[in-house]
């Protein structure tokens, strides 16, 4: 059966010969070669406001993973713990990126809560805490969907990463939301 899409007979690929002449030019920039059509400087703002909202919420899941108390603790701490340390993988994935695309990881602290775009937000009871969390994971849920619509298909690889991510905040946030329907009563 012949291909019927006509996109594929009218995209032309690139020959080897100007593939290899290519890479040698700017080697300097690593990864990123000059068919990289985004806007680099934006693509790395973006990263880095996602990097400081993920460090924010680092911090706030261990603050609430120690003072926690009350009836349902036990399983509470247990999941602040757990997306801390996501979060932290997910840092991690961010700041690696954003060296790949030659730019520099801000983690000086006092930027991080300025470009977050979660806020730290203690909350005086266990019930307080689950409510301030799906509130930031709700946050980084449009955040990075928003992004990723940037995007969009002219980098794969930070699009395939931040899919990534938000599968995790959209889990995140859905483990909170549970865990609101049972902490109702909890003071």
């Amino acid at each position: 059966m012949p291909n019927t899409n006509k996109a594929s007979h009218s995209f032309k690929f690139t020959s080897t010969a100007t593939l290899r002449a290519n890479a040698r030019k700017n080697i300097e920039d690593g990864a990123v070669t000059k068919t990289y059509s985004l806007d680099r400087n934006k693509v790395i703002e973006l990263l880095n406001a996602a990097l400081a909202t993920e460090w924010v919420c680092i911090l706030r899941y261990y603050q609430h993973y120690f003072v926690a108390s009350g009836m349902l603790m036990d399983s509470v701490k247990g999941e602040f713990l757990e997306h801390a340390q996501q979060e932290q993988e997910h840092a991690s994935m961010l700041a690696e990126r954003i060296v790949q695309l030659g730019g520099k990881p801000d983690l000086n602290p006092d930027n991080l809560s300025k470009h977050s775009h979660a806020e730290y937000k203690e909350g005086a009871t266990l019930k307080d805490m689950v409510i301030e969390n799906l509130i930031a994971e709700r946050i980084a849920v449009d955040s990075y969907r928003e992004i990723i619509s940037y995007i969009g298909d002219a980098d794969t690889t930070t699009k395939r990463m931040l899919e990534h991510i938000l599968e995790q905040e959209e889990e995140h946030a859905d483990d909170f939301s549970d865990m609101l329907a049972c902490c109702i009563g909890e003071n």
